[in-house]
């Protein structure tokens, strides 16, 4: 069986399975030269306007009688219902007659960009940005090794 490990940026997670997978795996990296077969298309990607980024979304939109398992991250976690709303909409990029066998999404971190942006609005609203300097904050240890191991376990178990 072979294995392509297709992300958008290098998280832990697509780290994590490229190790876990690492003798099947016949291709690992950035879409752009992804190939369009393997048995198996793990598919990683950061979250971007409550969607995949346009890369992944420019992926997936080509690809045809695949088996694909999705992971993902994205900035503000804690919720399964803000995860599976994300989730929903990648697969809007995928088309009918591909398999997906497993999704995971879990929170990530940010670019220091983003908290530098929150901290400049925390002087005219407070209330709304000081907490989500706290997810920032939050959000800088993920996905970390409790989240890769549940990844792991789902891929697994979809196997």
């Amino acid at each position: 069986m072979s294995y392509a490990v297709i992300f958008s940026s290098p998280t832990g997670n697509a780290k994590t399975i490229h190790n876990h997978f690492k003798e099947e795996c016949c291709y690992y990296g950035k879409a752009q030269q992804a190939p369009l077969q393997a048995d198996y298309l793990f598919i990683g990607f950061w979250t971007d306007k409550g969607t995949c980024d346009e890369a992944i979304q420019t992926y997936l939109k080509q690809l045809h009688h695949q088996k694909i398992l999705l992971f993902g991250t994205a900035g503000f976690g804690g919720s399964q219902e803000y995860f599976n709303r994300i989730m929903q909409r990648v697969k809007d990029y995928i088309a009918k007659d591909n398999e997906n066998i497993a999704e995971f999404m879990c929170q990530g971190k940010m670019p220091l960009s983003v908290r530098k942006r929150y901290e400049q609005m925390t002087q005219t609203q407070p209330e709304k940005f000081l907490p989500m300097i706290e997810n920032f904050d939050q959000a800088l240890s993920h996905p970390n090794v409790q989240d890769q191991q549940l990844l792991i376990q789902q891929l697994e178990k979809a196997l």
